[in-house]
């Protein structure tokens, strides 16, 4: 199995000792969660709204340093801190797969880094 780590700097950095995402045997690329905070400051947005709209941008970010996009993925896992906000928070992630989407669970989380409200992590796999 081959295996190479994917930083990238046009998304949050990691706040622990993980990287951003795996890629294995050049095909399938697992990343970590993606959280509403700004990669140039460091910032954690304000709001659900807000924060959803930062963390796709981040998620794409990794994704692109892989050569990916949304298009590659083929699995999500949503973090909530509110399952309330689910329905806000899905239509903003539906923006990013308008057709065919991944398959997704979502499910509500007590505490996620930096106390975000949302938390996005992706499967995603290269054609061949």
């Amino acid at each position: 199995m081959k295996r190479e780590v994917i930083n990238s700097e046009k998304a949050f950095p990691a706040v622990g000792p993980y990287s951003h995402a795996v890629l294995v045997d050049g095909r399938t690329l697992f990343t970590s969660g993606s959280i509403g905070a700004c990669p140039i400051d460091g910032r954690l947005k304000e709001g659900l709204e807000a924060q959803v709209e930062q963390a796709l941008p981040n998620l794409a970010a990794v994704l692109d340093e892989a050569g990916m996009s949304f298009d590659n993925v083929v699995k999500t896992t949503v973090f909530l801190r509110d399952m309330n906000d689910f329905p806000r928070a899905n239509e903003i992630y539906a923006r990013c797969f308008p057709s065919d989407p991944p398959a997704r669970s979502t499910v509500a989380a007590a505490g996620l880094p930096l106390d975000a409200l949302y938390e996005v992590e992706a499967i995603a796999v290269k054609s061949t």
